[in-house]
C-alpha cells in the first residue's frame, strides 16, 4: 500500500496523481488544505509521497513550492509528469438565472480560486466579469467548497469539473483557461524510488551556488555541460534568503546520474568553487505516455 498526500479531492493535484498512479490498485490518498501539511505529510512519514505541482505553461514556476522543495524540506525527487490544467467557473445556477431564465454572470460579487489558476483565466473574467473581486485560497477544490458553504453570496469558484461534481455545484463557464495548451507539471517527492512506471526520458534537478567575487563563474557552469553536449532543460535564479543578492541557480538537465557524462560535468563545476546540491534524478513522462 502505497500512501500519497496531496492537496484536496476534486483538485487538478488530485486529478493528476490519480492519473500517474492509475496502474496501481493499491493506493490511500491524504488530501491537505496547505501545501504545507501535504509536504510536512511525507517529511513526518504519514505518507510516502508528496505531490507537488511545480510548473505552469501560462504562469510558469510556482515559486512557493520551489522554496519549500530548497529551503524548507530535504525530499528527493522521485518522478516528474504533465497533466492539463482544464479550469471551469463554479457556483449555482439557479442564484444567477434573470427573468427570462438566462443566466447573468454579472450578479457574481467574488470569485475563488488558487493564485495560479486565477491567472491562467484572467482573459475571462475581463470579457465576462469586468471589475470582479477576485481572491486568492489555498487550492481550486477549496474555493469549490468555499461556494457550496456560502450560498446566496454572489460568490464562484474557478476549478475542476470533478470538484464540481464533489460538491453539488453547477458548471456556469466550462474550459475558461485563456490557452488551450495549459499544462501543469507536478513532482513526485519522497524517501522511497518510483517503480510503477518507467521511461526513456530520465531528468536530474540540481542546486548549484556559486563562489563570490568569481568573474564568468556562471558562463564556466554552463560551458560545462555545453561543451559535453548535455541539454539544460530549466535554469532558474531564486534568493537564498541568506545574504540580499546572492541566489542559487536551478537546473533541470536532460540526463541521469548514471551516465558518464553527467557526474564529470558535476565534479569539474565543483571544482571552480560552486556548491551542489542534487534534488534528483528521476524519470519523466508526458501526458501522452500515461493515457
Amino acid at each position: 500500500m502505497k500512501t500519497i498526500a496531496l492537496l484536496p479531492a476534486g483538485s487538478v493535484s488530485d486529478e493528476a496523481a490519480k492519473h500517474l498512479f492509475a496502474v496501481e490498485d493499491q493506493v490511500e490518498w491524504k488530501h491537505h488544505r496547505l501545501i504545507a501539511d501535504v509536504f510536512q505529510s511525507t517529511v513526518n512519514g504519514i505518507s510516502d509521497y508528496s505531490v507537488i505541482p511545480i510548473e505552469n505553461t501560462i504562469e510558469g514556476s510556482v515559486s512557493l513550492h520551489m522554496d519549500w522543495l530548497v529551503h524548507e524540506v530535504d525530499l528527493p525527487m522521485q518522478a516528474e509528469w504533465v497533466y492539463p490544467s482544464i479550469q471551469n467557473l463554479i457556483g449555482r445556477k439557479a442564484e444567477l438565472l434573470n427573468n427570462d431564465g438566462g443566466l447573468e454572470l454579472t450578479r457574481i460579487k467574488k470569485v475563488l480560486s488558487h493564485p495560479v489558476a486565477i491567472a491562467q483565466c484572467l482573459q475571462f473574467l475581463r470579457a465576462h466579469l469586468p471589475g470582479v473581486e477576485t481572491e486568492p485560497v489555498s487550492s481550486t477544490a477549496e474555493a469549490v467548497r468555499i461556494v457550496r458553504e456560502h450560498p446566496g453570496e454572489g460568490i464562484a469558484a474557478i476549478g475542476t469539473r470533478i470538484a464540481a461534481s464533489n460538491n453539488d455545484l453547477d458548471l456556469l463557464a466550462t474550459e475558461i483557461t485563456d490557452h488551450d495548451n495549459n499544462y501543469t507539471r507536478f513532482m513526485l517527492v519522497g524517501n522511497k524510488p518510483y517503480t510503477a512506471r518507467t521511461s526513456e526520458r530520465v531528468k536530474t534537478s540540481i542546486l548549484v551556488t556559486l563562489p563570490e567575487d568569481y568573474p564568468g563563474a556562471l558562463h564556466q557552469v554552463l560551458s560545462a555541460f555545453a561543451w559535453r553536449r548535455i541539454n539544460l532543460s530549466r535554469i532558474e535564479s531564486r534568493p537564498t534568503k541568506k545574504k540580499l543578492g546572492n541566489y542559487y541557480f536551478y537546473i533541470e538537465i536532460e540526463m541521469s546520474l548514471e551516465s558518464v557524462l553527467l557526474p564529470a560535468a558535476l565534479q569539474e563545476i565543483e571544482a571552480i568553487g560552486c556548491q551542489i546540491r542534487v534534488l534528483g534524478c528521476y524519470p519523466s513522462f508526458t501526458y501522452e505516455q500515461l493515457s
